[in-house]
């Protein structure tokens, strides 16, 4: 798709590539009873931006799983403690982690 600048959006993640990250998340969650979850999550969500070009200018993702767990723990602990209530802000508050950790290369 044509900018008006003239430069190009586009993703060039090839179809294999997301099948097999997605798999190797599941597997990885599954074996490890959820704990895993975040670096499944930041690894998935990586791989999506990191493929990602908006205007000539490529994305990169820089999240980590380590970073992630801390906020996945509090979270869940909020979630707790209001009896599940917080739950409805965690998408909003991964939304916002996520955003925090993607920018431009060029």
């Amino acid at each position: 798709m044509e900018t008006r600048n003239g430069e190009r959006s586009f993703f060039d993640g090839g179809l294999l590539s997301l099948i097999g990250w997605g798999l190797l998340g599941a597997v990885i969650t599954i074996f490890t009873i959820g704990i895993c979850y975040p670096w499944a999550l930041t690894m998935i969500y990586g791989w999506r931006i990191n493929h990602t070009v908006v205007d000539g200018h490529r994305m990169h993702f820089s999240g980590s799983a380590v970073g992630l767990f801390g906020n996945w723990i509090k979270w869940l602990l909020l979630s707790i403690i209001t009896l599940g209530i917080y739950s409805f802000w965690v998408q909003i508050k991964l939304e916002d982690w996520k955003v925090r950790h993607t920018n431009f290369i060029n």
